[in-house]
C-alpha cells in the first residue's frame, strides 16, 4: 500500500494536523472532530490493495467496481454513505498535438476524502498543496476537496481549450495559404485534429450534468456555503464546452473548404489537359488526313502545299491556345 497511496492526512478547522498512521484509526479520529475529515490520495491501486480502503471506508461496490476498471465517463452517483464523482483531467502536448486524458475518482462522505487517480495527468498535488495555504477554503469539508479539484479540472480544461484554438488558427492559415507547406498532409491532419478535439469533448461535455447537480439542492454531503463556487465551476465548464463544440464546427469549415479547394484545384488541371489535348489533335487529325495516301490531293502536287498545311496547323493550335488562355483554361 506504500506505493499506492500517494499521501494521506488529517485537516482539523482547515489545517494539516498530525494523526494515526493507520487508516482504521486515522478514520476513526476524523469521525471524532466534527471539524476533522481524512484525505487519502491513491495512484492505480490493485484489486487487494483497494479492497483494504473500501473495508475501511464502506464504500460501495458498484463504486469500487468502477474505480478499479476506470474508463468511466464522467458522472456523480449518490449512495447511502458517500458521494462518487468521475472526472476526467486532459493534458495536451503541443509537439506531438495529442490530448491525453486520465482518471480522476473521488469519493466523499461525511469525514473523508478517497481520489484515486489513474493515468499520468495529476493535478491533485497542486490542489492540495494550494488547499493547505487556503485553510479558509478547507474548513468547509470534503466537500472543499471536491471543489477544489473539480476546479483546477475544469480550469485546465480551458487551458487546453486555448492551446488546440492556437494551433487551429496555425492550420487554418496552413489551409488558405496557397501553395502552402505539406499541402498533401493537411486533410490527415485536419482529421487528427478533428479526433483529438472529440477526445477532449468526451471528458468535458458529460462533466456539466454532474455540476449542476453539485449547485443544485438535494445532493448529500455537500455543504449549502459551497452551492455558489460548484456553479461558477458549471459556468467555467459551459464555457470551455462551448469554445471546443466552436473548435469542431470550425475544423469542419476548414476540412470543407480544404475540400472544395482540391476540387477546383482538379477542375484547372482537367481544364489545362482537355486545353491541351485538343491543340494536340487539330494538328494530328490534319496530318491523318494527309497520311491516307489518297491520290487526287491538289495539294501534293502544289510546290506550296506541305509549307501551307504545316502553316495552317500552327495557325489553328495558335489560336487554340489564345482562345483558351484568354477563358483561363491556360
Amino acid at each position: 500500500m506504500a506505493g499506492v497511496i500517494v499521501d494521506c492526512a488529517i485537516y482539523r478547522e482547515g489545517r494539516r494536523a498530525e494523526g494515526p498512521s493507520g487508516l482504521t484509526e486515522a478514520l476513526e479520529a476524523a469521525r471524532a472532530d466534527r471539524d476533522a475529515f481524512l484525505w487519502i490520495g491513491l495512484h492505480e491501486p490493485a484489486q487487494e490493495e483497494f479492497d483494504q480502503v473500501s473495508a475501511e471506508f464502506g464504500l460501495h461496490p458498484l463504486a469500487v467496481e468502477d474505480a478499479l476498471s476506470a474508463h468511466q465517463r464522467p458522472k456523480l452517483e449518490v449512495y447511502e454513505d458517500s458521494l462518487f464523482l468521475v472526472l476526467k483531467p486532459v493534458d495536451y502536448d503541443d509537439e506531438a498535438d495529442t490530448v491525453a486524458t486520465g482518471e480522476l475518482m473521488l469519493f466523499v462522505g461525511d469525514s473523508f476524502v478517497v481520489s484515486v487517480r489513474h493515468g499520468g495527468t495529476n493535478p491533485l498535488g497542486s490542489v492540495r498543496e494550494r488547499l493547505e495555504r487556503n485553510p479558509g477554503v478547507l474548513q468547509h469539508g470534503p466537500t472543499a476537496v471536491m471543489y477544489a479539484v473539480s476546479d483546477a479540472v475544469v480550469d485546465h480544461y480551458m487551458d487546453v481549450a486555448a492551446e488546440l484554438q492556437t494551433d487551429l488558427e496555425e492550420l487554418e492559415e496552413e489551409v488558405f495559404t496557397p501553395d502552402g507547406p505539406a499541402r498533401g498532409t493537411i486533410a490527415g491532419r485536419i482529421y487528427a485534429f478533428k479526433r483529438q478535439v472529440l477526445e477532449f469533448r468526451r471528458a468535458a461535455g458529460p462533466l456539466a450534468e454532474p455540476m449542476e447537480r453539485l449547485a443544485g439542492s438535494g445532493v448529500p454531503f455537500v455543504h449549502d456555503d459551497s452551492r455558489p463556487f460548484f456553479r461558477d465551476v458549471s459556468d467555467h465548464l459551459t464555457r470551455a464546452n462551448e469554445q471546443v463544440e466552436a473548435l469542431d464546427r470550425l475544423l469542419s469549415d476548414i476540412l470543407s473548404a480544404y475540400l472544395a479547394q482540391v476540387g477546383v484545384r482538379q477542375n484547372d488541371d482537367m481544364r489545362k489537359i482537355s486545353a491541351w489535348a485538343a491543340m494536340a489533335a487539330v494538328p494530328t487529325m490534319i496530318a491523318g488526313i494527309y497520311g491516307m495516301n489518297f491520290d487526287h490531293m491538289p495539294e501534293l502536287t502544289h510546290p506550296l502545299g506541305y509549307p501551307g498545311v504545316v502553316v495552317a496547323m500552327v495557325a489553328v493550335s495558335a489560336g487554340l491556345y489564345r482562345l483558351f488562355k484568354r477563358r483561363g483554361w491556360l
